[in-house]
């Protein structure tokens, strides 16, 4: 810290400061109720998670101390797995981070000021025109190739790119803001860890949670590894718990009661090495959306696992190991365990588990993403109506059919590994088919109707996506149906088992299968609907190319045994979905009047009369092929619409874009697949991605206007440009801070758990 300090005062002397206002700020300036304010303001919102440029997270004082490396998370064509560098997770000082390659923002070299501040500095001198669009030699989202460069390239870098200063490409700090970051740097840059405690409340319940997982006996250590390796991902609060204060899961080498010493492992269910014991901790740093995936826990879950776990005669005589069989074949690890409750437990937060392998916690996913439509919904079986569940016979034939791949990630074998499991998952198939075909009909009685958790939306914003309760949007294309095996294997090939650290084999391998899952709760719909017609709707989903993908690579279907649903043959996936949001209006958690309205009030009841205005006018824009509506093709996936009314009150609406395909059974070549005409819009109150592409920023009295103009503007860019100027809040607004974390704040408003700094790598330059 003496060095740093020398440092600093060399830089400030050097530039015109004085030591005696260098001795002031070092002394007034606190990191904590200082600093990071400033960088969650302006730097975390590009600055978190794997994607982070240069891994440079600004979320803490752990992620600043860590610093930069050039090393990206992101590198689809490696062909060996890289080092895994969790922050709080694989190391756990500034040394330590060191010795894997990280490299100091703070620290000076010689006569050279910090990165850190040479980089705000360049920014701070080059500000962008208000509410321009961005120069076009700014190369944004996530093409960019970042630098990252050291000190002794920070020359170079900066003669090269002289608009590239931080914040890139966006509306800068304010003069205070950039001067109390300067002098805490000349200073510098003094750091404080203040790490979250958890409250007496939070405490007691975290004794009672580890007190159960770490149960002596096989069968208990059985039930604490399955329960361990499906809330790994988990942020979770606590009933009763302080606003803010989120928990996860690690193995720890300490038992409860002393500090936690992490095991590291790359995958939650790789070897541990050693004894260990599930330990919860508390989540550090700031809280990024799109890595906050909640999961609430109290006495009643607590109470809940004990009945679906603990109760019964069932008991497990030895332990599974934690190579790579056991990873690639859940259901043969954990088959001691009834079937029912590990199912019954996923249905009960069903959401939280399609969160982790459809938004997941890795921040950049499109290696999974182009395998799925934009919008689809998605529902689940009984479990009384699942065979996996309720048949010993065919759940032990079935079991060694269920492995999945992605545990050898030899480049050279992945063809050969890919044919070997596509052949297991048909063979299953073959199987399934021919056992319910055997069955009643299926009907109503065949979806789960629990809880608000019954049916999902999802939606696909290219390389991200997001899931929302309730049944969002039209009518979709495409409707999926888990039963045990699929949402099960879903979660450990995209979640458990995923290494974003990993190789091209892996991450191919890992692609390819979710294909056959997509495949798979497509082909479980399929049989509600009238045998004659599956045929034909599969056939409209795989158009083109995608008929050969059928051929290759996927089972046959029933096209015999009937649905015991009476559905207008005209159109019986619309018509499912219509009696299904009849039959299952209390349990949509999204009723939307916008999207499906038929009638002459498309806007929420409860709303008042100004807002009621508002959704009407804009329920225009909705369901509407871009053939029709021509200003689709302008707009980027996932836009927000902020709607002033009157006496300062504002409701925030999601306006998505759902791009077509002809289908996306394809692993490269998705613009040729891309069906433009076809795109279409939803709108929906709330935030519905974590990463907004643009903002519209519209007083209520002027959104008839704002329709009637998107309307208007059909291809003609120069209309459109009018309509970005207007309302659009640029990257260069003024204000773009204050609307940008606005969106933020609503969501604390409306859904407090949920609430995080929110992403602007894919912010559009329009």
């Amino acid at each position: 810290m003496v060095h740093r300090f020398l440092v600093g005062v060399f830089a400030l002397l050097i530039s015109g400061v004085t030591l005696a206002q260098a001795t002031l700020s070092s002394s007034t300036i606190s990191y904590t109720r200082d600093i990071q304010p400033i960088l969650t303001e302006k730097c975390v919102a590009c600055h978190a998670c794997n994607d982070a440029a240069c891994q440079l997270n600004l979320g803490s004082a752990e992620g600043v101390e860590r610093g930069a490396t050039k090393v990206p998370v992101y590198q689809g064509e490696r062909s060996q797995a890289v080092p895994t560098t969790r922050l709080f997770y694989d190391a756990q000082d500034e040394e330590a981070w060191r010795r894997k390659g990280f490299h100091s923002v703070l620290e000076g070299q010689g006569s050279q000021a910090a990165l850190m501040q040479r980089m705000l500095e360049l920014g701070h001198k080059t500000p962008l025109q208000p509410n321009a669009k961005l120069p076009e030699e700014i190369v944004l989202g996530l093409n960019r190739n970042n630098m990252c460069p050291l000190p002794h390239e920070m020359d170079a870098y900066a003669g090269a790119h002289p608009k590239e200063g931080m914040p890139l490409a966006v509306t800068g700090l304010t003069d205070a803001e950039y001067q109390t970051l300067q002098h805490w740097l000349a200073a510098g840059a003094p750091l404080e860890h203040d790490a979250i405690s958890p409250s007496a409340s939070e405490a007691s319940q975290i004794a009672e949670w580890e007190a159960l997982l770490n149960r002596p006996g096989s069968t208990e250590a059985l039930v604490g590894r399955w329960l361990y390796e499906h809330l790994f991902l988990a942020h979770i609060h606590f009933v009763g718990g302080e606003s803010g204060h989120f928990f996860q899961w690690v193995r720890s080498r300490t038992p409860s009661g002393k500090p936690v010493d992490i095991i590291a492992t790359r995958r939650p269910n790789d070897p541990p090495g050693t004894d260990f014991y599930y330990r919860l901790i508390p989540v550090q740093g700031v809280i990024v959306h799109k890595t906050h995936i909640t999961y609430p826990m109290g006495p009643q879950k607590l109470k809940r696992v004990k009945q679906l776990f603990y109760s019964g005669d069932w008991h497990a005589s030895s332990l599974p190991g934690y190579g790579p069989r056991h990873r690639a074949n859940p259901f043969e690890t954990f088959e001691a365990i009834p079937a029912v409750a590990r199912y019954q437990f996923m249905l009960d937060n069903a959401e939280y588990f399609v969160r982790t392998f459809i938004r997941g916690p890795v921040c950049r996913g499109q290696i999974a993403t182009d395998v799925i439509r934009d919008n689809f919904w998605v529902l689940f079986q009984e479990p009384a109506q699942d065979r996996y569940i309720t048949d010993a016979r065919y759940r032990g034939a079935t079991t060694p059919l269920l492995a999945m791949p992605g545990q050898n990630d030899d480049v050279g074998s992945v063809l050969s590994l890919w044919y070997a499991y596509r052949d297991k998952r048909n063979e299953y198939e073959d199987l399934r088919r021919a056992t319910y075909a055997a069955m009643p009909p299926p009907g109503w009685s065949t979806l789960w109707a629990g809880n608000d958790n019954a049916m999902l939306s999802i939606f696909r914003h290219f390389d991200s996506a997001s899931v929302h309760k309730g049944l969002v949007g039209d009518v979709p294309l495409t409707l999926w149906l888990f039963d045990y095996p699929l949402l099960e294997r879903t979660y450990y090939q995209l979640a458990v088992n995923f290494d974003v650290f990993g190789n091209l084999s892996h991450q191919l391998q890992t692609r390819l299968y979710f294909d056959l899952i997509r495949n798979g709760a497509e082909v479980n719909f399929l049989r509600l609907m009238p045998a004659d017609q599956r045929g034909a709707m599969l056939g409209d989903w795989y158009q083109n190319g995608g008929k050969v993908k059928m051929w290759l690579d996927y089972d046959d279907i029933d096209t015999r045994t009937p649905s015991g649903l009476k559905l207008d043959p005209r159109d019986p996936r619309r018509d499912f979905a219509l009696k299904l949001l009849q039959r299952s209006a209390s349990l949509d958690a999204a009723p939307d009047p916008i999207n499906r309205c038929r009638g002459a009030h498309c806007s929420r009841p409860e709303m008042s009369a100004e807002f009621r205005d508002v959704e009407q006018s804009l329920s225009r824009l909705v369901s509407r092929p871009a053939a029709g509506l021509k200003v689709i093709g302008q707009l980027p996936e996932a836009s927000m619409l902020r709607i002033e009314g009157q006496g300062g009150q504002r409701q925030v609406y999601s306006l998505l874009r759902n791009r077509a395909h002809s289908n996306v059974a394809f692993l490269l070549n998705e613009a040729h697949r891309y069906q433009p005409g076809l795109d279409t819009l939803t709108l929906y109150p709330g935030v519905l991605s974590s990463y907004p592409n643009f903002i519209f920023n519209i007083p209520a009295a002027e959104v008839p206007e704002f329709v009637e103009d998107m309307e208007a503007a059909r291809d003609d860019t120069t209309k459109f440009e009018r309509i970005v100027r207007r309302w659009g809040v640029r990257r260069s607004h003024p204000r773009f801070w204050y609307y940008f974390h606005d969106l933020t704040a609503y969501i604390r408003e409306t859904a407090p758990e949920e609430a995080g700094v929110l992403d602007m790598n894919r912010y559009e330059n329009l």
